[in-house]
């Protein structure tokens, strides 16, 4: 038998050692793999895990060009051969009878359902069957089972489609993301918009994670205005930011992805998405453990638009939980983030102004500045300040 390839050095995440397969770099300039760095941040832990050097800055920008590179090394590096891999998982795992066996209305969908265990089971193992299954062409296959014309809509069927969306996000990181393209289609997007209106959880979780995944690639970028366009699938991943279970997480990262795009964002807030993700703020920022600060820096975002602005001095808690993030005592990730988003607000309403003072961000200001936080934070903390103490001189002038 053929001995696979060493992963070379510079492909290999510092934190878990195996090979990257969503490598994105942190303000320091170091590269982890996305889920490595995000448990390590999500401890508490505010450091480069390499250099240990204080992250003013924790967020993260993917590392396409490592991507790129480690996709070649895949496909050019002497492995295992398909053939060979074929015959260790037995006869029944070739590619053309997995999709008979899908597919097949003859087949029962317990049969069904244990091969698809089957493939859960092969890609929680080693990268490298991954990436054979991969290149078997089984996470398009997948897709096309998900997406395609067959689709109907009795419950049983819907429980198999739960299993089959798993199956492809556990394969995503080791996919190449632009075979996601394949769902930029008039059919398929339509498919994609009655999956979302389904109740299941589940689906919902896993066309979030694909909406992330499309959203947050180069390659994908037309396939992800195109989804945004999509009125009820945007109203899917808001009514999930109220869930307040773990779909609500998968939520705040799609639409953490969607708003990087600017022409997503009009569409964004129209649906609804500050008061979403003010209500995850709400309900989260005092857990240990929570996305509050990537759901802060979604509305820091948004607040550019005077629509945005408009939503969040009109909500009755908006600037209320603005102020809650000013200061953590958990973490800082949310701070710089709140006091941008108040220092947008405050410049354009007097109304805001008041009520930011009322809620008590003066205290939660002197707290922060007396806090651990980088000097980045402290120093926006003083603008805001500045700021507030300024236009309440002028509010005063304009008063007498």
């Amino acid at each position: 038998m053929e001995e696979e390839t060493v992963i070379p050095h510079l492909f290999r995440c510092p934190i878990s050692l195996d090979l990257f397969t969503d490598p994105v770099i942190l303000s320091t300039g170091h590269t982890y793999d996305r889920s490595s760095i995000e448990k390590w941040l999500a401890t508490g832990n505010l450091t480069c895990p390499v250099t240990m050097q204080k992250l003013d800055d924790p967020s993260m920008v993917p590392n396409h060009t490592l991507r790129h590179l480690i996709d070649q090394w895949i496909r050019k590096a002497p492995r295992v051969s398909t053939d060979h891999y074929l015959k260790t998982l037995g006869s029944e795992f070739s590619l053309a009878g997995i999709k008979h066996s899908l597919e097949s209305p003859e087949i029962s969908l317990d049969a069904k359902l244990q091969i698809l265990a089957d493939i859960e089971a092969l890609s929680g193992e080693l990268p490298s069957k991954n990436y054979c299954l991969i290149r078997l062409g089984l996470f398009s296959m997948l897709l096309d089972i998900v997406f395609g014309d067959h689709h109907p809509h009795y419950q049983e069927y819907m429980n198999f489609v739960e299993q089959v969306l798993v199956c492809v996000v556990n394969l995503l990181p080791y996919s190449d993301l632009g075979s996601l393209n394949i769902l930029n289609k008039e059919s398929k997007i339509a498919r994609f918009v009655i999956l979302f209106d389904q109740e299941s959880v589940i689906i919902r979780t896993c066309l979030c994670l694909l909406v992330e995944k499309i959203s947050s690639s180069l390659y994908t970028r037309q396939l992800c205005i195109v989804l945004a366009q999509q009125q009820s699938i945007l109203q899917g991943i808001v009514q999930l930011l109220h869930d307040n279970s773990d779909a609500s997480a998968a939520g705040i990262k799609s639409l953490s992805a969607l708003c990087s795009l600017e022409s997503n964002r009009e569409n964004l807030v129209r649906t609804g998405a500050v008061h979403g993700l003010v209500n995850y703020i709400l309900g989260t920022y005092k857990h240990e453990i929570t996305l509050a600060p990537v759901a802060m820096k979604a509305l820091e975002v948004l607040l550019r638009l005077e629509s945005a602005r408009t939503d969040m001095v009109h909500h009755p808690n908006g600037i209320s939980a603005l102020v809650k993030m000013v200061f953590r005592v958990s973490d800082h990730e949310g701070s710089k983030s709140a006091i941008n988003s108040l220092m947008i607000i405050c410049r354009d309403s007097i109304r805001a102004r008041e009520e930011v003072i009322s809620a008590g961000v003066l205290t939660q200001l002197l707290l922060l500045l007396q806090s651990q936080c980088n000097e980045r934070t402290k120093t926006k903390a003083r603008m805001l300040l500045k700021l507030l103490r300024t236009m309440w001189i002028e509010d005063s002038k304009q008063h007498y």
